[in-house]
């Protein structure tokens, strides 16, 4: 089972993917985490979601966890599977939640409104591909395979 889990081609493509969601969602995890990028730090985030969506600080603990070691692992290419499908979570939770009421658009022009959900749109079209096809070329997945293949 874990090596199905693991399982993953030498696809250069994924990596690119991979790594570039990784990176994208991380500075956001470290915003919620560390405070840094503008951020607000665990503290500060869990009693804003807790305030403004009615999350208990369990659920957005898991966010930020998912943002920030989610993301590292996905940079990494460790358990890629798993480590996307979480983002997806956070990502529908966030269109839900959050921006969905805004509609389709970012707000490009500083309107006096939110943002729009199709940044989330593209993070999970890009996570169904890695739940998919696993972490690519250069992932710790593949390592872990060839590993467990001896």
């Amino acid at each position: 089972m874990l090596v199905k889990f693991l399982a993953t081609s030498d696809d250069r493509t994924l990596a690119i993917i991979r790594v570039t969601v990784g990176l994208v969602i991380i500075a956001h995890g470290l915003q919620k985490l560390v405070g840094w990028f503008g951020g607000q730090g665990v503290a500060a985030t869990i009693e804003s979601f807790g305030q403004y969506w009615g999350f208990p600080p369990v659920v957005t603990f898991l966010v930020i966890l998912a943002e920030s070691v989610g993301a590292l692992c996905l940079i990494l290419g460790l358990a890629t599977r798993f480590m996307a499908a979480s983002i997806g979570l956070v990502m529908l939770g966030a269109i839900h939640y959050v921006v969905g009421q805004w509609g389709f658009f970012m707000n490009w022009y500083s309107q006096p409104r939110g943002e729009g959900y199709e940044f989330h749109l593209l993070v999970l079209g890009m996570v169904i591909a890695l739940i998919l096809g696993g972490g690519g070329k250069w992932s710790l997945d593949r390592l872990l395979i060839a590993r467990l293949d001896r």
